[in-house]
């Protein structure tokens, strides 16, 4: 093996264990950790959106200890915060060398991991400040800029202030993950925990080093990005577009660099149209909006929309209506002489029409209308050809089906309750496919039992108007 893989061979194998040890012991906080988890290995920010009492600091705390060597950094700040709780004080023997530096040792610039708690109560001055640290790992320390080894931080908040200051800082955390209470049916769950004594670090050899996210980094870089995934994401774009939620381009290019990672680190060479499911969370800014992101990759994860069910029904009901439109059909019937054939019966119900008040006599007979071989052959290929495209994307469905199952089976990324709804919407578009597909079987016997000519006078009908199916 080459031995520049053997550290990110390493990682792979390892994360499964430290995914457990972060899990251990928090109650329904497992897609939280994963997803805190893989931005860390992006080299990125999460923003834990919730209320107090929901394990957020222990997170914190816990994956801090998964990086090797990392120095921890943690602070509650308020309305009254000032630089020096976060930067370090002022040096006072800079200061008598008219210089204005701090003592950062210990401190925000000189940490791996932080966890800021209530990030927006501070001033626009700390803000402002921890916009460059965030983006750019460096901090301004008196004339000079500070390099950083901010691997990721975890901020955590109630809520998220409007105000152009504080837009920018939210921002810069590409993952926000809202935080709720355990649900009801984890309650009792909750109580007969002991966290403490479920947490246990994990031993040193277990822990990240630098090369370990130096090897991910470099995979990650190689990582190709499918056509597929290109075009999921500018629809998506355009959606955001559509709703007025703003989505700067500055994201879309992390967003990318951290599926690419996601997938580097499950030991894939491209991102697959799965990974989109992590797409709530890196893109839409709070849960209502998270959930509109999530419907949508439900309803289009895939599903090709050329033929989704409402066009498709649309397609068959146009075969349905052509077919009840020709069985309905009445033709004048003429005898060899070219007049009008009329039987008694018909001749004195005209009659008796037309003595009731009816008006005058019109001698009028139709008869049901019958078609030609080339009539019937031509509209039985068509629907032929209908029946053989959905048999065609049906099998494209069991393999999206089978992808994701095989997807599920071995990424650690995943959102299992998102893709488990990704899997019973693709269900549910296979049985309704299923049934179009035997309404289009029961409209083609209606097409071969129209009633026939004698002899077939070689009409070939138009085609049935009926809207396109080319792939969308």
């Amino acid at each position: 093996m080459d031995q520049a893989l053997l550290p990110l061979q390493s990682l792979r194998a390892r994360l499964p264990g430290l995914l457990a040890t972060l899990e251990a012991g928090l109650v329904e906080r497992r897609p939280i950790v994963r997803l805190c988890l893989l931005t860390a290995l992006a080299g990125e920010h999460s923003l834990l959106i919730g209320p107090p009492g929901t394990a957020k600091s222990e997170l914190a705390r816990r994956l801090h200890a998964i990086f090797r060597d990392a120095r921890y950094f943690e602070r509650l700040l308020t309305r009254f915060s000032v630089p020096e709780e976060l930067f370090g004080p002022l040096s006072i023997r800079a200061l008598e060398e008219d210089r204005y530096e701090r003592h950062t040792a210990g401190f925000l610039p000189d940490a791996s991991v932080a966890f800021i708690d209530e990030v927006f109560k501070a001033n626009s001055a700390i803000l402002n400040a921890l916009l460059t640290l965030l983006n750019e790992r460096e901090f301004d320390n008196g004339a000079g800029r500070q390099r950083c080894p901010l691997i990721s931080a975890i901020g955590a908040t109630n809520e998220v202030p409007e105000d152009e200051v504080a837009e920018a800082f939210f921002d810069r955390f590409l993952t926000r993950i809202p935080v709720d209470s355990v649900s009801s049916a984890a309650f009792f769950a909750l109580l007969r925990t002991d966290v403490a004594a479920a947490w246990k670090a994990p031993a040193r050899e277990d822990t990240l080093a630098g090369e370990d996210l130096a090897s991910l980094s470099a995979a990650a870089a190689t990582v190709a990005l499918p056509e597929n995934v290109i075009t999921s994401l500018a629809e998506l774009r355009a959606q955001f577009a559509a709703d007025q939620v703003y989505v700067s381009d500055r994201r879309w290019v992390k967003i990318v660099a951290l599926l690419r990672v996601a997938a580097a680190s499950d030991g894939r060479d491209s991102v697959a149209l799965w990974d989109l499911l992590l797409l709530p969370w890196i893109t839409a800014p709070d849960a209502v909006r998270q959930e509109k992101v999530a419907a949508w990759l439900q309803n289009r994860l895939g599903v090709r929309e050329a033929f989704s069910p409402p066009r498709l029904t649309r397609v068959v009901e146009a075969f349905q209506a052509q077919l009840d439109a020709e069985l309905q059909a009445n033709d004048l019937d003429y005898d060899e002489s070219g007049r009008l054939r009329f039987s008694a019966e018909q001749v004195a119900d005209q009659i008796g029409d037309a003595k009731g008040g009816a008006g005058a006599l019109r001698m009028t007979y139709a008869r049901k209308r019958r078609y030609g071989d080339c009539h019937i052959g031509a509209r039985t290929a068509q629907i032929d050809d209908l029946i053989r495209r959905i048999d065609t994307y049906s099998e494209e469905l069991a393999g999206q089906r089978r992808e994701l199952a095989a997807y599920r089976a071995v990424s650690l990324w995943l959102d299992e309750a998102l893709a488990e709804r990704v899997d019973r919407h693709l269900a549910a578009t296979a049985e309704v496919i299923a049934g179009l597909r035997q309404r289009a079987l029961d409209t083609r016997a209606g097409f071969v039992n129209l009633p026939r000519l004698p002899e077939d006078d070689g009409r070939i009908p138009e085609r049935v108007d009926h809207e396109s199916l080319d792939a969308a």
